[in-house]
């Protein structure tokens, strides 16, 4: 319904934008100010606009992936645009109108310098959005946690979170994951949600990716929660639909876990060799096949010995007083995203305690990591894809 709702405006921003770039390259090109050449630009601002809805109806196959590929960038870009023609508007609106020399403002010349430095600030960010997307960076945590573990002055956790394997992220992705993550000689490797991308027909390869991340080497071996996005569930530009439906995983997914030697934890918990708790929680807003409501904090550690260090993995950074409270060690979360694309990564720090990195509530540490991979656009500014290795010492 929203997506609905919000189509105008989508239309409006598309046609405002066109005819603030239409104008601009009018200031270069004349002879565009007559009707009949602007055929073109409207046909190929028409096919970008467009993408993402055609995407959405086509059937499976080669052409629908491409053109998924071709709105997360359209999708992107956009952003930039809008934000350049905006801001340029305001500025051409505060100098011309405000300003005692504004006359300087007005000329054909100031139009042309104005629309290429808009052009030049979209394509630096777009681009730079692009490849730094694909640079997985390493950030480290170091955390003491007051209980003693027999034979065991500290443990190595790596955390990742937010793969969206789909139509963006695929095996070259996983495979520097996997190489970052080796490098670490971690004891311990959790996956804190959203591994999918909503649909798994988008999972390209799926037997190469679960050969890839089989190749993950850890002394207790890998862990998985599911997130928000580990369903069955069609998107429309960030905006999901069959709302009355009960929200699942594809069976195919919990298979390719398997066959990837990650063992998920569906609102349960282990002890793992004999030493602390590991719990992988149910997302908060899509529990997933099975659950109807996902256990309480308290109802997590209830039947635990709270001597031993008690790890939980949940996919958004929620309830943290409430984890902390019963007494939870380490809280470990990702769906942030830290925004991703800028400025995105100003606005998250409003809507979450702890958005992206460290915080300590009680005795409990939380670490919130921006996630390895995307969701819509294919790109990153402003924020890293990184993995969080973990240094916990214990107070022996």
């Amino acid at each position: 319904m929203i997506a609905i709702l919000l189509a105008p405006v989508y239309l409006l921003a598309n046609y405002y934008l066109l005819r603030r770039v239409m104008g601009w390259v009018k200031a270069w090109f004349p002879f565009f100010r007559t009707v009949r050449h602007w055929a073109l630009p409207v046909a190929v601002q028409s096919f970008l606009a467009c993408s993402v809805v055609i995407a959405f109806f086509l059937p499976e196959g080669e052409f629908r992936r491409v053109m998924k590929l071709i709105g997360n960038y359209w999708l992107g870009v956009l952003l930039y645009v809008l934000l350049a023609v905006v801001i340029s508007d305001l500025l051409r609106l505060l100098f011309c109108h405000v300003l005692p020399f504004k006359h300087i403002f007005v000329t054909t010349q100031m139009h042309r310098f104005a629309g290429c430095l808009c052009v030049l600030v979209i394509l630096i960010a777009s681009v730079w959005g692009v490849i730094n997307a694909r640079i997985i960076h390493v950030t480290p945590y170091e955390v003491t946690v007051s209980k003693a573990v027999e034979n065991m002055d500290e443990m190595k956790i790596v955390l990742v979170a937010d793969l969206h394997l789909g139509y963006n992220i695929g095996e070259k992705q996983m495979r520097q994951m996997v190489e970052r993550i080796n490098e670490q000689n971690a004891d311990l490797v959790v996956i804190a949600g959203d591994i999918f991308d909503n649909e798994w027909e988008a999972v390209n390869e799926p037997a190469a990716l679960a050969g890839t991340l089989r190749g993950i080497r850890s002394k207790y071996g890998v862990y998985a929660c599911y997130g928000n996005h580990d369903i069955e569930e069609p998107v429309l530009a960030g905006f999901t639909f069959r709302q009355n439906e009960k929200k699942e995983s594809d069976p195919c997914m919990d298979e390719f876990l398997k066959n990837a030697n990650i063992t998920l934890l569906h609102d349960e918990g282990t002890l793992i060799d004999g030493k602390f708790y590991l719990y992988g929680r149910a997302d908060a807003h899509r529990p997933g096949r099975g659950i109807e409501k996902r256990k309480t904090p308290d109802e997590i550690t209830a039947g635990m010995d709270k001597d031993r260090p008690i790890i939980v993995l949940d996919h958004q950074p929620k309830e943290l007083q409430a984890l902390a409270d019963a007494g939870v060690d380490l809280d470990l979360c990702g769906h942030t995203h830290n925004g991703q694309m800028f400025p995105g990564n100003l606005m998250i720090k409003l809507m979450w305690e702890n958005a992206c990195g460290y915080l300590q509530k009680g005795q409990m540490h939380n670490i919130v990591t921006s996630g390895v991979g995307l969701f819509g656009p294919d790109m990153r500014v402003g924020t890293t894809a990184e993995i969080c290795p973990i240094t916990i010492h214990f107070a022996n």
